[in-house]
C-alpha cells in the first residue's frame, strides 16, 4: 500500500485497516519507525469530512512542534493549538493539544467531545509517568463511547493487556499492532575511561579483576580509583559518525560540557552558521544577544557545537533546532525532553551517564527511558545505522542492571489511577451515585488487579478514597449531599490547587485585591521553591502586607507554606506590574530565562482557569489586566 508517495511497512497497513474499521489501535514500534504516518492518515482522512481530531502530547514543546507541522501540511485554519496559555483557532477540525487539556474537556463533558472521531495520544507511554500518568488514564476514562483512540509509543511490553482494559471500559474492539524492526539497526557501545569504546562484558571483566596487592597485604593502600570517563574524549573517539546527540541529566553540564568541547579545538568554523544566525536574530531584541546562556551559544555555535534544555528562551530554542535540522551541528549537548517525540534524529546517542536526579534521588534509568533516548540515533534514508554510547563511572557500575536496563525495554506500562479534588468535583457534577461506583472501577490499576473480572469486584480503594475526600467538601462547603455548591461548581474548572484557589477566588477573599494582589498571590501558588534560587531585590509595600495580613487571618490560607515566598516574589511580579521587560525581571534573580518564562506561563494557564470558571464580571475584567501585564512583560521574546 502506498500514502503520499510512500511505500507503507506492514505494521503501518494493519494499523490504517483498523482506522478503517473504526477500531481503537495501540501501536508499539521502535523510536523513527514511522508511527507519526498512522495519525496523519486519520487526519488526512477526517479533515475532509469536516471532522474533527485531536492530537494530543505529553509537552508543550512536542505540540508546538506538531502545530508547525500540520500548518504546513494542511493549511492554518485548518489546525488549532490549546495548552492552557495559548488558545489559537480552537473551531478548527484538527485541534492539537498538552493531553492535560483533552482530559479536562473530557472529565467535564466539553461540547467538543461530541464532535470528534479520534483522539491521538502521542507518547502513550507516559501513562508510567507517576506524577502526571494519570491524565492519560482519565482521558481514556473519561471519554465518550463514540470516540476511538490511537495510541503510539516506542515499546510496550503489556501493549495487550493496555488495549485489552481499554476494550473492556469502552465496549469497542482495540486492536494492538506491534512492530519490533527498527528502520535504521542500533550498535550499542560503552565509553570506559581506561578501555575507551568498548563492551558491558569487557568493563566487568577489567573491574572484577582483584587487586592482588592489597589483598595480600603487601600494600596498606587500594589502586586509585580510574577517572570518570569524559566526553571530550567519547567525542574524539567518534568524530566519524556525527552528528551526535550528547544526553545529559542536568542543564548546566549541557552548557559547561559544550564550552568544553570547543576550548578543546577538534572542530572547524563553519560560516554558514554564522550567517544563519546573524540572520535569525538580527530582528530580535539585543536582550536575548546579551544573555549568558546567548553570548555562549554565540561562541560555540559557529563550531558545530550547540546546547538545548527547557531554561533557555524560545527563539534560542528554535534556532537550534533549525540549525540541527539542517545539519549544520555536529554535537548537541541536551536534556532529555529533546528525546520525547520531538523529530531531531542523529547517527549517533550519547548518554554523559546512566544515573539521574528524578527530583527525589539519584536512580538509573529504566530501560523504557534509556530506549526513548537512545532511538534517536540513526537517521532514516541516510543511515545504515545508529550508534549509542553510554560513558560508565567505575563508581556506578552495576553490570547486572545495566545490562538489563540496555539489552531490551523490559519495563510495563502501569497504572498511576489517583482521584484529584477535581476528579471527585466532577464525578459528583456529572454522574449519578451508581455511575461513579462504576467508573471508579475502570482504571487500569483495578483491570491489572483483578483482570476481566474487574467489574464484579464490590468496592476497591478508589471507591474509599472517593468518600474520604467527599467527606472533606462537604465539610468545606463544596459539596452538598449530592451535589455541588457554587464554591463546589468554580472549583470543578480548576484543574490544580482546586480548594486552594476556590477559598480566595469563590468566596469573598477576593473582593478587596487590587491585580497586584491577584498576581502576587498567583505567583505564590505557580512558583516552584528551590533552594539555590536567589531574588536580589524585594519591593515591601503597604498593598503587601495588607494582603499578608489577609492572608494570615484566613483559616484556610495560613496553614499554606507557598505564601512564605511572598515578599521575595515581588522581585517578579513588582516589575512586571511597572512595565518592565522579562530582560529587567532576570537581572532580579538567578532563575534561568526559560524557567522565568516558564512560571509566567503558568500564571497566565491558571488565570485563564479562573476567568472561565468565576461568574463575576468585575473579577474577569481584573483577571484579564492582569494578563495583559504579563503579556506585555513577555513583548520582547516573540511567541510564547
Amino acid at each position: 500500500m502506498h500514502y503520499k508517495g510512500l511505500l507503507l511497512d506492514k505494521f503501518q497497513e494493519e494499523a490504517i485497516q483498523s482506522i478503517e474499521n473504526n477500531h481503537s489501535v495501540v501501536v508499539s514500534a521502535p523510536t523513527g519507525s514511522g508511527k507519526t504516518l498512522i495519525a496523519d492518515y486519520i487526519i488526512n482522512k477526517d479533515i475532509k469530512k469536516g471532522i474533527k481530531v485531536i492530537y494530543t502530547a505529553p509537552i508543550k514543546a512536542l505540540s508546538n512542534q506538531k502545530y508547525k507541522d500540520f500548518c504546513e501540511d494542511y493549511g492554518k485554519e485548518k489546525i488549532g493549538l490549546l495548552t492552557g496559555d495559548i488558545v489559537k483557532n480552537p473551531s478548527a477540525p484538527i485541534l492539537i493539544m498538552t493531553t492535560e487539556i483533552y482530559r479536562n474537556m473530557a472529565l467535564s463533558k466539553d461540547p467538543i467531545m461530541d464532535t470528534i472521531s479520534y483522539v491521538v495520544f502521542d507518547e502513550i507511554h507516559y501513562i508510567n509517568d507517576i506524577e502526571r500518568g494519570y491524565v492519560w488514564e482519565e482521558s481514556i476514562i473519561f471519554s465518550k463511547p463514540k470516540i476511538r483512540f490511537l495510541c503510539l509509543s516506542a515499546t510496550i511490553p503489556n501493549a495487550k493487556e493496555f488495549a485489552e482494559w481499554i476494550e473492556a471500559i469502552k465496549k469497542h474492539k482495540v486492536d494492538v499492532i506491534t512492530h519490533d524492526r527498527r528502520a535504521v539497526p542500533l550498535e550499542k557501545k560503552f565509553f570506559d575511561s581506561e578501555l575507551g569504546i568498548t563492551s558491558l562484558r569487557e568493563i566487568k571483566d577489567v573491574a572484577d579483576i582483584p587487586d592482588y596487592k592489597y589483598i595480600r597485604g603487601r600494600s596498606r593502600f587500594r589502586r586509585p580509583r580510574l577517572k570518570a570517563p569524559d566526553h571530550v574524549d567519547l567525542i574524539k573517539n567518534i568524530k566519524d559518525k556525527l552528528p551526535c546527540l550528547f544526553f545529559n541529566f542536568s542543564r548546566k553540564k549541557c552548557q559547561d560540557n559544550a564550552y568544553q568541547l570547543m576550548k578543546a579545538d577538534i572542530f572547524r568554523i563553519n560560516p554558514e552558521i554564522r550567517t544563519f544566525v546573524r540572520n535569525k536574530l538580527e530582528s530580535s531584541s539585543k536582550e536575548i544577544k546579551e544573555l549568558e546562556s546567548s553570548k555562549l551559544l554565540l561562541r560555540t555555535l559557529p563550531y558545530g557545537i550547540a546546547f538545548h534544555h527547557a531554561g533557555l528562551i524560545p527563539i534560542i530554542k528554535e534556532m537550534i533546532e533549525e540549525l540541527f535540522g539542517k545539519g549544520l551541528i555536529k554535537v548537541l549537548y541536551t536534556t532529555e525532553t529533546f528525546a520525547v517525540g520531538i523529530n531531531m534524529p542523529a547517527k549517533s546517542v550519547c548518554f554523559e551517564s546512566l544515573r539521574k536526579f528524578d527530583g527525589v534521588n539519584f536512580r538509573f534509568l529504566n530501560s523504557k527511558e534509556y530506549f526513548q533516548i537512545a532511538g534517536r540515533a540513526g537517521r532514516r534514508g541516510i543511515d545504515k545505522e545508529g550508534f549509542v554510547y553510554a560513558m560508565i563511572d567505575r563508581r556506578d557500575f552495576d553490570y547486572n542492571l545495566i545490562k538489563k536496563i540496555t539489552d531490551i525495554d523490559v519495563d510495563p506500562i502501569l497504572s498511576q489511577f489517583k482521584l484529584s479534588v477535581n476528579t471527585i468535583l466532577n464525578l459528583i457534577k456529572n454522574h449519578e451515585e451508581d455511575e461513579i461506583d462504576s467508573i471508579l472501577k475502570n482504571n487500569f490499576f483495578t483491570f491489572q488487579k483483578y483482570g476481566k473480572g474487574y467489574a464484579t469486584i464490590k468496592r476497591n480503594m478508589f471507591a474509599y478514597r472517593f468518600e474520604k475526600t467527599k467527606k472533606r467538601l462537604e465539610k468545606l462547603n463544596y459539596v452538598k449531599g449530592n451535589k455541588l455548591t457554587a464554591k463546589g461548581e468554580f472549583s470543578s474548572q480548576i484543574y490544580a490547587d482546586e480548594i486552594l484557589i476556590g477559598e480566595m477566588f469563590a468566596t469573598e477573599f477576593y473582593l478587596n485585591l487590587n491585580e497586584y494582589q491577584i498576581l502576587m498571590i498567583l505567583a505564590c501558588i505557580c512558583y516552584e521553591s528551590r533552594e539555590k534560587t536567589e531574588f536580589y531585590e524585594e519591593y515591601p509595600s503597604d498593598l503587601l502586607k495588607q494582603l499578608d495580613d489577609s492572608l494570615m487571618r484566613n483559616s484556610y490560607t495560613r496553614k499554606e507554606s507557598r505564601f512564605n515566598d511572598l515578599y521575595p516574589l515581588t522581585s517578579l511580579i513588582h516589575p512586571c506590574c511597572h512595565n518592565k521587560s522579562i530582560f529587567d525581571i532576570m537581572e532580579n534573580t538567578n532563575l534561568l530565562e526559560g524557567d522565568l518564562i516558564r512560571f509566567f506561563r503558568q500564571i497566565l494557564d491558571r488565570i485563564n482557569q479562573i476567568k472561565k470558571a468565576t461568574k463575576d464580571e468585575r473579577l474577569k475584567q481584573m483577571l484579564r489586566s492582569c494578563q495583559d501585564l504579563i503579556l506585555n512583560c513577555l513583548r520582547d521574546i516573540g511567541s510564547v
